[in-house]
């Protein structure tokens, strides 16, 4: 079917989709390789949420004693990419049980029958199974209290779970809340304790611009998904706010670290304009989601959340110790 926008038909949209629906032809889409399906269902592009809060914690740990505990940062990276996978599993479960997800999904490992309903929930456990492995050796390694350690992980841990599972606090429109807290300040102070030892309250300003640039992955998501969620009843933040509440919000998650780090750049460090560097990137997913064109956009936006994460963590990285805020 061709696709129209503010009237003009686009024909190079017209030939792929008759040949997709071509009923002459006996070729079947090719189905993946088992291995490939369970990677699909993971949704590693959206892996960076996890990866960089982990990075900017351990930067901010290594401008605070000078050395890094490099057994304690894979073990962090482990936990917490663990568990942000298994979450990922158990939001695919509980979409898929409550009738969200459907043919027009991109998450659609369950609707297709790659995966059944059971694999993908064995496939969480066993994720969960490892993160929590990977939690033991963080007890045995690092000079953090267990305690410390467990409040953090075990936190985030219930927080990827609860997102859908169990009271399914996506459905109340508080999923943006978790998202924010976990993929932010918790992780960010994850990785932070592991490697210091102690908590400490500096590096929770640090992950705000970081966890407002995260969220606008969910966010961007769950407003590409409004109709289908209201359809199974589900209420999120994007249904709350509408298309037009949806866009401003959008638009502050992915505006306002901006200027946070520009004004960090003036008073503190010059390498906090890094990150800036990434501003085309966003005012092109600012125009995609203005224009209404919402598919790729969480994975666009994820796409920008690395780059603008990694170069965050290089500029508190590289800049010195002594004009860095809260040192």
């Amino acid at each position: 079917m061709a696709k129209q926008t503010n009237g003009v038909v686009h024909i190079e949209d017209v030939k792929p989709c008759l040949k997709k629906h071509d009923n002459t032809s006996n070729n079947k889409p090719n189905r993946p390789s088992r291995f490939a399906t369970y990677v699909i269902a993971l949704r590693p592009w959206s892996f960076s949420a996890s990866l960089t809060p982990v990075l900017l914690g351990t930067a901010l740990a290594y401008k605070t004693t000078g050395t890094l505990n490099l057994p304690v940062f894979l073990a962090s990276i482990g936990a917490v990419l663990f568990v942000h996978g298994a979450g990922n599993l158990v939001n695919t479960y509980y979409d898929f049980l409550k009738g969200v997800d459907s043919k027009k999904s991109d998450d659609r490992t369950l609707v297709d029958g790659y995966l059944s309903p059971n694999a993908v929930g064995s496939f969480g456990a066993v994720l969960y199974f490892l993160g929590c492995v990977s939690f033991l050796i963080l007890v045995l390694t690092s000079p953090a209290k267990m305690e410390h350690i467990a409040l953090l992980y075990f936190g985030g841990l219930s927080g990827s779970f609860l997102y859908t599972g169990g009271i399914g606090l996506k459905y109340v429109a508080l999923g943006d809340l978790v998202i924010l807290i976990t993929f932010g300040p918790l992780a960010v102070m994850f990785a932070y304790v592991c490697q210091v030892g102690h908590l400490a309250l500096f590096p929770l300003w640090y992950a705000i611009p970081l966890a407002m640039n995260t969220e606008a992955i969910l966010h961007s998501n769950n407003t590409r998904d409004m109709e289908a969620d209201r359809k199974a009843g589900a209420v999120t933040l994007a249904i709350c706010l509408g298309q037009t509440g949806s866009y401003m919000v959008y638009v502050c998650l992915l505006f306002v670290p901006y200027l946070i780090f520009a004004v960090m750049g003036v008073n503190f460090a010059p390498t906090f304009f890094l990150p800036l560097v990434t501003l085309p990137l966003a005012f092109n997913l600012e125009k995609c989601f203005r224009r209404n064109e919402m598919d790729k956009l969480p994975q666009n936006t994820a796409k920008l959340n690395l780059a603008f994460g990694l170069l965050y963590v290089a500029g508190c990285f590289t800049a010195r110790a002594n004009v860095l805020p809260g040192f």
